[in-house]
């Protein structure tokens, strides 16, 4: 696997060691170091195009992370897009970490530095789409860290980014054909993890059933050919509270769902 390795350090200490042969983009020794909202300047020139990538910058105010797969970096078009990805969210957590820094010390509280890690994977590689998935986790304060999903499909032929929603007529449609699978399997883990059933007529927005189109929703496949298999990540505090964690399904796509696949797309799926 070809994957590009990069350390961004703004502290003086190196926290975690680097694997042999990784690239290294550092401050120059003895430096000054960079102000928690600034970006430290790496030494070597840009990274070579192609393969996969992961960046760990840590700072007096927060830690940063960003990975994608050999298979994206390989992909023309895609990388640069995921790239930009990594500068906007590198960006937003130094602001807000930065932000909250000095209202700690306005306020007079201790601060603890905020983080973000987001991890892509591959979920189906087809001859002309790339699904995506991204595990993110985030602290921006408070009693906790949080986290959550992302999804993505690109487009191989014509180099764009879409959102797997978008191959199906509607929302609505996709929620008719999958909802009743999805709100049985999501309330039988639900009475698994608490002990009892969900109460029929609840108006607890815990126990409510959630929409396909309000998850992070993935496109599969078990052939590499055509997306026959669709995927529910539901995030914490959506179906549940924290402590339950987040709830992820596989679905088959059955003849009843591949009707609600938008007909361009059609020859993309395959009903088992």
């Amino acid at each position: 696997m070809n994957t590009r390795r990069f350390t961004i350090l703004a502290v003086p200490a190196l926290l975690a060691a680097c694997n042999p042969g990784d690239e290294v983009e550092d401050p120059q020794a003895g430096s000054t170091p960079a102000a928690p909202e600034e970006t430290a300047t790496p030494d070597s020139d840009p990274p070579p195009l192609g393969g996969g990538r992961t960046v760990a910058e840590q700072t007096d105010t927060f830690v940063f992370e960003y990975s994608y797969p050999q298979a994206a970096g390989d992909t023309e078009g895609l990388a640069g897009w995921l790239d930009t990805r990594l500068e906007q969210e590198r960006q937003q957590l130094a602001t807000r970490a930065a932000q909250g820094r000095e209202e700690a010390r306005d306020n007079g509280f201790p601060f603890n530095s905020y983080s973000s890690e987001t991890a892509w994977e591959v979920v189906a590689d087809l001859p002309n789409w790339l699904s995506l998935s991204a595990s993110q986790s985030f602290y921006y304060g408070g009693a906790h860290p949080n986290y959550g999903f992302d999804t993505i499909v690109w487009n191989k032929q014509q180099g764009e980014v879409m959102e797997p929603i978008a191959f199906f007529t509607s929302p609505a449609a996709l929620d008719r054909a999958l909802g009743p699978q999805l709100c049985e399997a999501l309330n039988a883990e639900r009475a698994a993890r608490r002990g009892h059933p969900v109460e029929e007529g609840s108006d607890d927005s815990f126990d409510a059933c959630i929409k396909p189109d309000e998850t992070n929703l993935l496109l599969g496949s078990s052939n590499g050919e055509s997306f026959d298999r669709i995927g529910i990540q539901i995030a914490p505090y959506l179906a549940g509270p924290y402590a339950e964690g987040s709830y992820e399904f596989t679905f088959p796509v059955t003849p009843e769902l591949l009707d609600v696949v938008r007909e361009e797309y059609r020859g993309t799926f395959t009903a088992q």
